[in-house]
């Protein structure tokens, strides 16, 4: 069996390979150390083993082995080797639970070493073997069977989505305002599971008049956090195959990293000619009704101190840095800037699947402490995000570290400073 994984582990690297990851894991990496610091991990924990350059040299010494001529002729002078079993249990810590694949060592690397895609490469190869945290898996077969189950789901969705309605018509103090389901519209809105990720976003909808419909699916995609790209492609194309039937104009993703990064970046790749569509976040969308008018915030509605933490997916990742600190300004009286921030933002800690891995919260709560301190530096009192797997790792950050804070995301903060008329 174990040579079997083997086998089978290499013969996925194998396949993985591109330039790009040939580049970063043999020749590129300079060792000069400079993502040492910029991780939040090795920052948290002053463990040199959990550096980036020392979780990607467990993976790249293999890769080298079979990629790099110099390696294959000298490995004894490269440092390469054979892959082995020992390597795989070592790579399931290096590459799940020491990183959560942030790139805040890519933007501080004077070479561009691309730390995180050799990283996420041995978690494709883990995935093939089944050495992966079992409930990523799960979450990720739950999320291929709706799908696969979705007549019998519809009408239990639509139903508690009817109750949801209520609460959006309350808000709004408008009996018509609706949460429509599989309607053509111009906006198809990709939710969570969660009620928060649905009901505040249909009430800022309404109030601005738009022309939406809530997908049957949920935008997150755990397959993602696995590497394991054929399932990442059957749980993104659900809901292109939903757009295009219900022939809207556009995605607008929930506040979720990962679906946002999967959805905007990685499936035009996979799907370009279906992508009849553009995908954007719905704190671009927000900050656009803002700036046009069609919702009207007042500031004076918050009482506290709050500060923005940039998810890694939806900031460093995807670009969105400005519109949600325009929205969370018309908000919010008193907005603290945590620092550094933006591009060189913190992780928070619970990237990637691993805020789903309570076998790992011990670890998780660890790395979490530079994002602590953040906070703690800023004296704000409110933390506003737009992930959550952000969210829900603050919030147990904020126990953890007795910080005294609240921690909602952009579209609940919306909605409690919206002025309705």
């Amino acid at each position: 069996m174990a040579t079997n994984n083997v086998q089978i582990a290499s013969q996925e690297l194998s396949k993985r390979l591109n330039r790009m990851l040939g580049v970063s894991a043999t020749n590129l990496c300079t060792h000069c150390g400079w993502c040492i610091e910029a991780c939040h991990v090795y920052q948290s924990t002053k463990d040199p083993a959990k550096s980036p350059v020392a979780k990607a040299e467990r993976v790249r010494k293999v890769l080298k082995r079979e990629n790099d001529w110099l390696s294959k002729a000298f490995p004894w002078w490269t440092g390469a080797k054979d892959l082995t079993e020992a390597d795989l249990d070592d790579w399931l810590h290096a590459a799940f639970r020491d990183c959560t694949l942030c790139e805040r060592c890519v933007v501080n690397c004077p070479m561009g070493v691309e730390t995180p895609a050799i990283l996420a490469t041995a978690r494709g190869a883990l995935t093939a073997v089944g050495k992966t945290p079992e409930i990523l898996d799960d979450l990720a077969d739950i999320a291929v069977s709706r799908e696969e189950s979705l007549d019998s789901y519809r009408d239990f969705f639509k139903k508690h989505v009817k109750n949801f309605e209520k609460q959006v018509q309350e808000k709004l103090k408008n009996p018509n305002a609706r949460i429509p389901v599989e309607e053509e519209a111009d906006i198809l809105y990709v939710p969570l599971s969660g009620v928060h990720t649905i009901v505040p976003p249909a009430i800022i909808f309404n109030a601005a008049g738009a022309s939406w419909t809530l997908s049957m699916f949920e935008a997150s995609n755990y397959a993602f956090f696995m590497g394991d790209t054929a399932r990442m492609k059957q749980i993104a194309e659900r809901i292109l195959k939903e757009a295009e039937r219900l022939k809207v104009k556009e995605i607008a993703v929930t506040e979720c990293g990962h679906a946002y990064g999967v959805l905007r970046w990685e499936a035009p790749k996979w799907f370009g000619d279906k992508y009849k569509f553009r995908v954007r976040s719905v704190l671009e969308i927000y900050d656009e009704y803002l700036s046009k008018g069609l919702i009207k915030l007042d500031a004076s509605k918050t009482s506290e101190s709050v500060t923005y933490h940039d998810p890694c997916n939806v900031g460093r990742k995807g670009g969105v840095f400005e519109e949600p600190r325009r929205v969370l300004k018309a908000s919010a009286a008193d907005f603290r800037e945590m620092l550094p921030g933006k591009a060189e933002n913190y992780c928070c800690g619970g990237g990637s699947g691993l805020v789903a891995c309570e076998e790992w919260r011990d670890e998780r709560l660890t790395y979490g402490k530079v994002k602590a301190d953040q906070i703690r530096a800023t004296g704000a009192k409110k933390v506003v995000t737009a992930c959550d797997n952000c969210l829900h790792q603050i919030m147990e950050l904020g126990e953890h570290y007795d910080l005294d804070i609240t921690v909602s995301n952009v579209s609940q903060q919306v909605v409690e400073s919206m002025v309705v008329e």
